[in-house]
Protein backbone atom coordinates (compact mmCIF):
# COMPACT_ATOMS: atom_id res chain seq x y z
CA UNK A 1 0.00 0.00 0.00
CA UNK A 2 1.16 3.22 -1.13
CA UNK A 3 2.39 5.25 2.45
CA UNK A 4 0.73 8.43 0.24
CA UNK A 5 -2.59 7.06 0.16
CA UNK A 6 -2.79 5.38 3.69
CA UNK A 7 -6.16 4.88 5.39
CA UNK A 8 -8.53 7.37 6.19
CA UNK A 9 -8.75 6.19 9.72
CA UNK A 10 -5.05 6.96 10.06
CA UNK A 11 -5.12 10.20 9.63
CA UNK A 12 -8.93 11.18 10.26
CA UNK A 13 -9.20 14.75 10.90
CA UNK A 14 -5.55 16.09 9.28
CA UNK A 15 -5.84 19.08 7.02
CA UNK A 16 -4.25 18.36 4.16
CA UNK A 17 -3.07 20.97 1.51
CA UNK A 18 -5.88 21.74 -1.32
CA UNK A 19 -2.60 22.82 -3.91
CA UNK A 20 0.94 22.01 -2.20
CA UNK A 21 3.50 24.99 -2.79
CA UNK A 22 6.65 24.71 -4.80
CA UNK A 23 8.06 22.94 -1.36
CA UNK A 24 5.74 20.86 -0.63
CA UNK A 25 5.28 19.91 -4.62
CA UNK A 26 9.19 19.03 -4.77
CA UNK A 27 8.80 16.63 -1.83
CA UNK A 28 5.72 14.95 -2.45
CA UNK A 29 7.37 14.08 -5.65
CA UNK A 30 10.42 12.46 -4.01
CA UNK A 31 8.67 11.17 -1.79
CA UNK A 32 6.43 9.43 -4.89
CA UNK A 33 9.54 7.89 -6.35
CA UNK A 34 10.97 6.21 -2.94
CA UNK A 35 7.19 4.79 -2.23
CA UNK A 36 8.08 2.87 -6.21
CA UNK A 37 11.76 2.37 -5.17
CA UNK A 38 11.15 0.73 -2.00
CA UNK A 39 9.75 -2.22 -2.98
CA UNK A 40 11.97 -2.80 -5.75
CA UNK A 41 14.34 -6.52 -6.24
CA UNK A 42 17.95 -5.65 -4.65
CA UNK A 43 19.95 -6.31 -7.99
CA UNK A 44 17.48 -3.41 -9.38
CA UNK A 45 18.29 -0.78 -6.41
CA UNK A 46 22.10 -2.45 -6.98
CA UNK A 47 22.13 -1.12 -10.44
CA UNK A 48 20.89 2.01 -9.77
CA UNK A 49 23.06 2.83 -7.12
CA UNK A 50 26.14 2.10 -8.90
CA UNK A 51 24.57 4.41 -12.23
CA UNK A 52 24.40 7.40 -9.57
CA UNK A 53 28.13 6.18 -8.11
CA UNK A 54 29.48 6.93 -11.73
CA UNK A 55 28.01 10.54 -12.17
CA UNK A 56 29.49 10.89 -8.32
CA UNK A 57 32.77 9.29 -9.29
CA UNK A 58 33.09 11.45 -12.73
CA UNK A 59 32.33 14.72 -10.25
CA UNK A 60 34.22 14.25 -7.96
CA UNK A 61 37.45 13.18 -10.61
CA UNK A 62 36.89 16.31 -12.38
CA UNK A 63 36.64 19.03 -9.50
CA UNK A 64 38.64 17.73 -6.39
CA UNK A 65 42.70 16.75 -7.04
CA UNK A 66 41.85 14.62 -3.32
CA UNK A 67 39.92 12.16 -5.56
CA UNK A 68 41.22 12.38 -8.97
CA UNK A 69 44.67 11.03 -7.13
CA UNK A 70 42.75 8.61 -5.14
CA UNK A 71 40.61 7.42 -7.99
CA UNK A 72 43.57 6.99 -10.41
CA UNK A 73 45.57 5.18 -8.00
CA UNK A 74 42.76 1.95 -8.65
CA UNK A 75 42.85 2.16 -12.28
CA UNK A 76 39.29 4.57 -12.14
CA UNK A 77 38.72 6.70 -15.48
CA UNK A 78 35.81 9.34 -16.03
CA UNK A 79 32.85 7.56 -17.85
CA UNK A 80 33.84 3.93 -17.27
CA UNK A 81 31.35 2.15 -15.69
CA UNK A 82 31.56 1.28 -12.11
CA UNK A 83 31.52 -2.70 -11.15
CA UNK A 84 31.69 -3.77 -7.35
CA UNK A 85 35.36 -5.22 -8.17
CA UNK A 86 36.44 -1.68 -8.97
CA UNK A 87 34.38 -0.17 -5.89
CA UNK A 88 35.75 -2.60 -3.21
CA UNK A 89 39.46 -1.39 -5.05
CA UNK A 90 38.65 2.42 -3.32
CA UNK A 91 40.12 2.44 -0.03
CA UNK A 92 38.12 3.68 3.03
CA UNK A 93 37.95 7.43 3.73
CA UNK A 94 38.91 7.96 7.32
CA UNK A 95 37.41 10.82 9.48
CA UNK A 96 41.07 11.43 9.92
CA UNK A 97 41.48 12.35 6.48
CA UNK A 98 38.70 14.16 6.00
CA UNK A 99 39.40 16.33 9.08
CA UNK A 100 43.42 16.93 7.64
CA UNK A 101 41.78 17.09 4.02
CA UNK A 102 39.63 20.08 5.10
CA UNK A 103 38.62 22.81 1.67
CA UNK A 104 40.64 19.76 -0.12
CA UNK A 105 37.27 17.58 -0.36
CA UNK A 106 34.88 20.32 -1.35
CA UNK A 107 33.71 20.46 -4.40
CA UNK A 108 34.48 23.47 -6.81
CA UNK A 109 31.30 23.82 -8.38
CA UNK A 110 28.23 21.53 -8.26
CA UNK A 111 25.44 20.62 -11.04
CA UNK A 112 22.81 24.05 -11.06
CA UNK A 113 20.17 21.73 -10.57
CA UNK A 114 21.81 20.48 -7.07
CA UNK A 115 21.05 24.24 -6.04
CA UNK A 116 23.29 26.40 -3.57
CA UNK A 117 25.44 24.78 -0.78
CA UNK A 118 25.88 25.53 2.89
CA UNK A 119 28.04 24.08 5.60
CA UNK A 120 27.64 22.49 8.59
CA UNK A 121 29.77 20.57 10.89
CA UNK A 122 29.65 17.58 13.46
CA UNK A 123 31.93 16.96 16.42
CA UNK A 124 30.25 13.30 17.69
CA UNK A 125 31.78 12.37 21.60
CA UNK A 126 35.12 13.34 20.91
CA UNK A 127 34.39 17.36 20.22
CA UNK A 128 37.03 17.91 17.38
CA UNK A 129 35.08 19.36 14.84
CA UNK A 130 34.22 18.37 11.91
CA UNK A 131 33.51 20.50 8.72
CA UNK A 132 31.05 19.60 5.69
CA UNK A 133 29.21 20.92 3.38
CA UNK A 134 26.26 20.33 1.51
CA UNK A 135 23.99 20.96 -1.24
CA UNK A 136 19.81 22.12 -1.22
CA UNK A 137 19.01 18.36 -3.28
CA UNK A 138 20.89 17.03 -0.25
CA UNK A 139 18.70 18.79 2.19
CA UNK A 140 15.82 17.70 -0.23
CA UNK A 141 16.54 14.19 0.49
CA UNK A 142 16.71 14.37 4.06
CA UNK A 143 13.40 16.06 4.52
CA UNK A 144 11.83 13.25 2.18
CA UNK A 145 13.54 10.20 4.17
CA UNK A 146 12.36 12.36 7.21
CA UNK A 147 8.77 12.40 5.91
CA UNK A 148 8.78 8.69 4.80
CA UNK A 149 9.92 7.46 8.08
CA UNK A 150 6.45 9.54 9.28
CA UNK A 151 4.32 7.96 6.57
CA UNK A 152 6.08 4.30 7.45
CA UNK A 153 5.29 4.57 11.09
CA UNK A 154 1.76 6.29 10.58
CA UNK A 155 1.49 8.92 12.78
CA UNK A 156 -1.20 11.41 13.69
CA UNK A 157 0.12 14.29 12.59
CA UNK A 158 -2.97 16.17 14.85
CA UNK A 159 -1.22 15.29 18.43
CA UNK A 160 1.13 17.24 20.25
CA UNK A 161 4.89 16.52 19.32
CA UNK A 162 7.44 16.88 22.52
CA UNK A 163 11.07 17.13 21.41
CA UNK A 164 14.25 16.60 24.54
CA UNK A 165 17.46 16.99 22.40
CA UNK A 166 20.62 19.11 22.70
CA UNK A 167 20.99 22.42 20.42
CA UNK A 168 17.77 23.89 21.20
CA UNK A 169 19.11 27.12 22.68
CA UNK A 170 17.94 29.33 25.75
CA UNK A 171 14.83 29.79 24.76
CA UNK A 172 13.82 25.98 25.33
CA UNK A 173 15.87 25.73 28.79
CA UNK A 174 13.86 24.29 32.03
CA UNK A 175 11.65 23.79 32.88
CA UNK A 176 9.33 25.60 30.82
CA UNK A 177 10.76 24.66 27.65
CA UNK A 178 9.35 26.81 24.36
CA UNK A 179 6.60 25.69 22.11
CA UNK A 180 6.04 25.70 18.37
CA UNK A 181 2.70 25.89 16.57
CA UNK A 182 3.32 22.87 14.27
CA UNK A 183 5.86 19.91 13.94
CA UNK A 184 8.04 22.35 11.54
CA UNK A 185 9.70 20.90 8.26
CA UNK A 186 9.49 18.82 6.64
CA UNK A 187 6.46 17.61 8.13
CA UNK A 188 4.28 20.98 8.14
CA UNK A 189 5.57 21.74 4.94
CA UNK A 190 3.02 19.36 3.06
CA UNK A 191 0.54 18.45 6.47
CA UNK A 192 -1.43 20.45 8.84
CA UNK A 193 -0.24 19.42 12.04
CA UNK A 194 -0.65 19.89 16.05
CA UNK A 195 1.90 21.51 18.07
CA UNK A 196 5.28 20.85 19.09
CA UNK A 197 7.14 21.18 22.35
CA UNK A 198 10.51 21.78 22.78
CA UNK A 199 13.13 20.97 26.24
CA UNK A 200 16.89 21.45 26.19
CA UNK A 201 18.43 17.61 27.20
CA UNK A 202 20.23 19.17 29.80
CA UNK A 203 17.24 19.88 31.86
CA UNK A 204 16.94 17.51 35.13
CA UNK A 205 15.15 14.08 34.46
CA UNK A 206 13.06 15.06 37.03
CA UNK A 207 12.19 18.49 35.76
CA UNK A 208 11.88 16.40 31.84
CA UNK A 209 9.17 14.55 33.53
CA UNK A 210 7.09 17.23 34.96
CA UNK A 211 7.09 18.95 31.73
CA UNK A 212 5.94 15.74 29.74
CA UNK A 213 2.93 14.87 31.98
CA UNK A 214 2.43 18.61 32.03
CA UNK A 215 2.25 19.06 27.91
CA UNK A 216 0.77 15.61 27.48
CA UNK A 217 2.58 14.95 24.28
CA UNK A 218 1.41 12.18 21.69
CA UNK A 219 4.80 11.48 20.61
CA UNK A 220 8.12 11.99 22.05
CA UNK A 221 11.35 12.45 20.00
CA UNK A 222 14.89 12.10 22.15
CA UNK A 223 18.06 10.63 22.70
CA UNK A 224 18.54 6.78 23.70
CA UNK A 225 20.17 7.53 27.06
CA UNK A 226 17.90 10.68 28.37
CA UNK A 227 14.92 8.27 27.23
CA UNK A 228 16.01 5.31 29.28
CA UNK A 229 16.48 7.40 32.48
CA UNK A 230 12.60 8.93 31.92
CA UNK A 231 11.29 5.08 31.78
CA UNK A 232 13.34 4.68 34.74
CA UNK A 233 12.43 7.81 36.64
CA UNK A 234 8.50 7.17 36.00
CA UNK A 235 8.48 3.67 36.97
CA UNK A 236 10.49 4.63 40.13
CA UNK A 237 7.96 7.57 40.76
CA UNK A 238 4.77 5.91 39.88
CA UNK A 239 4.11 8.29 37.07
CA UNK A 240 1.97 8.08 34.29
CA UNK A 241 2.20 9.30 30.49
CA UNK A 242 -1.33 8.34 29.20
CA UNK A 243 -1.31 10.21 25.90
CA UNK A 244 1.84 8.75 24.96
CA UNK A 245 1.37 7.15 21.28
CA UNK A 246 5.05 6.79 20.19
CA UNK A 247 8.89 7.53 20.79
CA UNK A 248 11.62 8.00 18.03
CA UNK A 249 15.21 7.77 19.12
CA UNK A 250 18.13 8.89 16.98
CA UNK A 251 21.52 9.60 17.69
CA UNK A 252 22.77 6.89 19.88
CA UNK A 253 22.34 2.64 20.21
CA UNK A 254 18.75 1.71 20.87
CA UNK A 255 19.00 -2.03 22.63
CA UNK A 256 15.77 -4.60 23.17
CA UNK A 257 16.30 -3.43 27.14
CA UNK A 258 15.35 -0.23 26.04
CA UNK A 259 12.43 -0.85 24.12
CA UNK A 260 11.02 -3.35 27.16
CA UNK A 261 11.57 0.06 30.20
CA UNK A 262 9.67 2.09 27.03
CA UNK A 263 6.92 -0.58 26.98
CA UNK A 264 6.46 -1.11 30.83
CA UNK A 265 7.38 2.88 31.62
CA UNK A 266 4.38 3.88 29.28
CA UNK A 267 3.14 1.19 26.86
CA UNK A 268 4.99 3.04 23.79
CA UNK A 269 6.96 1.61 21.50
CA UNK A 270 10.72 3.34 19.89
CA UNK A 271 10.69 3.75 16.43
CA UNK A 272 14.76 4.05 15.71
CA UNK A 273 16.52 6.34 12.80
CA UNK A 274 20.21 5.81 12.29
CA UNK A 275 21.74 8.87 10.48
CA UNK A 276 24.95 11.50 9.94
CA UNK A 277 25.52 14.42 9.63
CA UNK A 278 28.31 13.65 7.01
CA UNK A 279 25.85 11.25 4.90
CA UNK A 280 22.01 11.86 6.20
CA UNK A 281 19.67 8.86 6.75
CA UNK A 282 21.48 5.42 5.87
CA UNK A 283 18.91 3.30 8.23
CA UNK A 284 15.34 3.42 9.32
CA UNK A 285 13.41 1.07 11.35
CA UNK A 286 11.03 -1.56 9.48
CA UNK A 287 7.29 0.00 10.23
CA UNK A 288 6.57 -3.65 10.90
CA UNK A 289 9.92 -4.85 12.70
CA UNK A 290 12.84 -3.13 15.22
CA UNK A 291 15.59 -4.07 12.99
CA UNK A 292 16.56 -1.51 10.14
CA UNK A 293 15.81 -0.80 6.20
CA UNK A 294 18.94 0.65 4.58
CA UNK A 295 17.89 3.62 2.53
CA UNK A 296 19.14 2.79 -0.57
CA UNK A 297 18.10 5.60 -2.69
CA UNK A 298 20.34 8.08 -0.86
CA UNK A 299 23.24 6.02 0.28
CA UNK A 300 25.33 3.21 -0.51
CA UNK A 301 25.83 1.88 2.73
CA UNK A 302 28.32 -1.27 3.51
CA UNK A 303 28.63 -3.61 6.50
CA UNK A 304 32.78 -4.63 6.20
CA UNK A 305 34.85 -7.19 8.22
CA UNK A 306 38.63 -6.67 9.38
CA UNK A 307 39.80 -7.95 5.68
CA UNK A 308 37.17 -5.26 4.13
CA UNK A 309 35.17 -7.97 2.86
CA UNK A 310 31.10 -8.02 3.38
CA UNK A 311 29.55 -8.84 6.57
CA UNK A 312 27.44 -12.17 6.57
CA UNK A 313 24.08 -12.27 8.15
CA UNK A 314 24.83 -12.06 12.18
CA UNK A 315 28.01 -11.09 11.25
CA UNK A 316 29.29 -7.23 13.05
CA UNK A 317 31.80 -4.97 11.11
CA UNK A 318 32.17 -1.44 10.50
CA UNK A 319 29.68 0.62 9.13
CA UNK A 320 30.97 2.59 5.61
CA UNK A 321 28.54 4.94 4.38
CA UNK A 322 28.97 6.99 0.36
CA UNK A 323 26.33 9.42 0.19
CA UNK A 324 24.56 9.25 -3.22
CA UNK A 325 23.64 13.01 -3.76
CA UNK A 326 26.12 15.73 -2.04
CA UNK A 327 28.47 16.44 -4.78
CA UNK A 328 29.13 19.42 -2.54
CA UNK A 329 31.66 17.28 -0.75
CA UNK A 330 31.40 13.60 -1.46
CA UNK A 331 32.48 11.33 1.17
CA UNK A 332 33.06 8.28 -0.94
CA UNK A 333 33.51 4.87 1.46
CA UNK A 334 33.22 6.74 4.69
CA UNK A 335 33.84 5.32 7.66
CA UNK A 336 31.29 6.52 9.70
CA UNK A 337 33.73 4.95 13.43
CA UNK A 338 30.12 2.91 13.94
CA UNK A 339 29.51 -0.94 14.06
CA UNK A 340 26.85 -2.69 12.61
CA UNK A 341 25.02 -6.18 11.94
CA UNK A 342 23.51 -6.82 8.21
CA UNK A 343 20.47 -9.64 8.45
CA UNK A 344 18.29 -11.56 6.09
CA UNK A 345 15.92 -10.19 3.87
CA UNK A 346 12.87 -8.33 5.49
CA UNK A 347 9.27 -10.19 5.59
CA UNK A 348 7.21 -6.98 5.18
CA UNK A 349 8.39 -7.38 1.43
CA UNK A 350 10.45 -4.31 0.33
CA UNK A 351 13.91 -4.73 -1.33
CA UNK A 352 15.75 -2.33 1.18
CA UNK A 353 18.95 -4.08 2.77
CA UNK A 354 18.15 -4.58 6.37
CA UNK A 355 20.61 -3.94 9.20
CA UNK A 356 20.01 -6.43 12.33
CA UNK A 357 21.43 -4.54 14.56
CA UNK A 358 23.76 -1.04 15.24
CA UNK A 359 26.36 -1.58 17.72
CA UNK A 360 27.91 0.98 18.63
CA UNK A 361 31.33 3.02 17.78
CA UNK A 362 34.91 2.05 18.36
CA UNK A 363 35.34 4.57 21.45
CA UNK A 364 32.46 2.68 22.93
CA UNK A 365 34.16 -0.54 22.70
CA UNK A 366 36.28 -2.51 26.21
CA UNK A 367 39.77 -3.30 25.06
CA UNK A 368 40.75 -6.70 26.31
CA UNK A 369 44.04 -6.97 27.81
CA UNK A 370 44.62 -9.19 25.13
CA UNK A 371 44.40 -6.37 22.64
CA UNK A 372 40.72 -7.71 21.34
CA UNK A 373 38.20 -5.61 21.41
CA UNK A 374 34.13 -6.18 22.37
CA UNK A 375 31.09 -4.65 22.92
CA UNK A 376 30.57 -4.29 26.79
CA UNK A 377 27.31 -5.04 28.56
CA UNK A 378 26.76 -2.89 30.94
CA UNK A 379 23.34 -2.06 32.04
CA UNK A 380 21.72 -4.98 32.87
CA UNK A 381 18.29 -5.96 35.16
CA UNK A 382 20.85 -5.85 38.24
CA UNK A 383 21.73 -2.22 37.50
CA UNK A 384 17.88 -1.34 38.01
CA UNK A 385 18.00 -3.35 41.35
CA UNK A 386 20.09 -0.83 42.58
CA UNK A 387 17.84 2.00 43.90
CA UNK A 388 20.21 4.62 44.90
CA UNK A 389 22.03 4.63 41.18
CA UNK A 390 21.30 7.89 39.48
CA UNK A 391 23.89 8.17 37.08
CA UNK A 392 26.62 5.58 36.22
CA UNK A 393 29.63 5.36 33.38
CA UNK A 394 32.12 2.76 33.29
CA UNK A 395 35.22 4.83 32.00
CA UNK A 396 38.69 2.36 30.72
CA UNK A 397 41.21 4.49 31.68
CA UNK A 398 43.90 1.29 30.87
CA UNK A 399 44.35 -2.29 29.44
CA UNK A 400 43.23 -3.21 33.12
CA UNK A 401 41.80 -0.04 34.97
CA UNK A 402 38.45 0.50 34.66
CA UNK A 403 36.77 3.47 36.59
CA UNK A 404 33.02 3.76 37.24
CA UNK A 405 31.63 7.07 37.81
CA UNK A 406 28.69 7.49 39.60
CA UNK A 407 26.02 9.64 40.79
CA UNK A 408 24.47 8.21 43.33
CA UNK A 409 21.24 8.87 46.28
CA UNK A 410 21.93 9.24 49.97
CA UNK A 411 20.62 5.53 50.01
CA UNK A 412 23.69 4.16 48.14
CA UNK A 413 25.36 2.03 50.81
CA UNK A 414 28.48 0.39 50.50
CA UNK A 415 26.74 -2.73 49.75
CA UNK A 416 25.37 -1.25 46.37
CA UNK A 417 29.04 -0.66 45.22
CA UNK A 418 29.59 -4.02 46.05
CA UNK A 419 27.03 -5.45 43.97
CA UNK A 420 27.75 -3.01 40.96
CA UNK A 421 31.00 -4.30 41.49
CA UNK A 422 30.14 -7.85 41.33
CA UNK A 423 27.76 -6.93 38.49
CA UNK A 424 30.44 -5.92 36.33
CA UNK A 425 33.33 -8.23 37.10
CA UNK A 426 30.03 -10.98 35.70
CA UNK A 427 29.33 -8.88 32.45
CA UNK A 428 32.89 -7.74 31.64
CA UNK A 429 35.26 -10.67 33.25
CA UNK A 430 37.65 -10.96 36.02
CA UNK A 431 40.39 -8.83 34.19
CA UNK A 432 40.23 -5.56 35.41
CA UNK A 433 40.90 -3.48 38.45
CA UNK A 434 37.29 -1.48 39.48
CA UNK A 435 37.66 1.86 41.08
CA UNK A 436 34.84 3.99 41.82
CA UNK A 437 34.15 7.79 41.31
CA UNK A 438 31.47 10.04 42.96
CA UNK A 439 30.26 12.98 41.39
CA UNK A 440 27.70 15.37 41.62
CA UNK A 441 27.07 15.30 38.02
CA UNK A 442 28.13 12.86 34.71
CA UNK A 443 28.15 15.71 31.84
CA UNK A 444 26.99 14.71 28.31
CA UNK A 445 29.52 15.21 25.56
CA UNK A 446 29.68 18.34 23.26
CA UNK A 447 27.46 16.50 20.21
CA UNK A 448 24.85 16.06 23.90
CA UNK A 449 25.18 11.70 23.71
CA UNK A 450 25.53 10.62 26.61
CA UNK A 451 27.93 7.50 26.39
CA UNK A 452 27.48 4.76 29.40
CA UNK A 453 31.26 2.98 28.32
CA UNK A 454 34.02 5.30 27.59
CA UNK A 455 37.18 4.21 26.66
CA UNK A 456 40.37 6.09 26.71
CA UNK A 457 43.09 3.74 25.17
CA UNK A 458 44.25 5.39 22.20
CA UNK A 459 43.88 3.45 18.90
Amino acid sequence: MSPLHVPHSAIEGVAWPAVPGDVAARLLAVEHQLEESQWWPPDVMLRHQFRQLGRLLDHAFENMGFYRERLAAVGYRPGQEITPELWRRLPILARREVREAGEALVSRTIPPAHGGRFPDATSGSTGIPLKIQKSELFLLFWHAFTLREELWHRRDWRLKLAVIRPGLGTTAAGPSGDRRENWGAPVAEVYATGPQALLDITTSIADQAEWLIREKPGYLLTMPSNLGELARHFRKHGLTLPTLRGIRTLGEVVDGELRQACRDAWGAGIADMYSTVEAGYCALQCPEHEHYHVQSESALVEVLDKAGDPCRPGESGRLVVTSLHNFAMPLIRYDTGDFAEPGEPCSCGRGLPVLDRIVGRVREMLVMPSGARSFPRLRTKKLADIAGVVQFQVVQKSIRDLEVRLVVAPSFASADEDRLREMLESNLGPHFVITFAYCEEIPRSPSGKFFDFVCEIAE
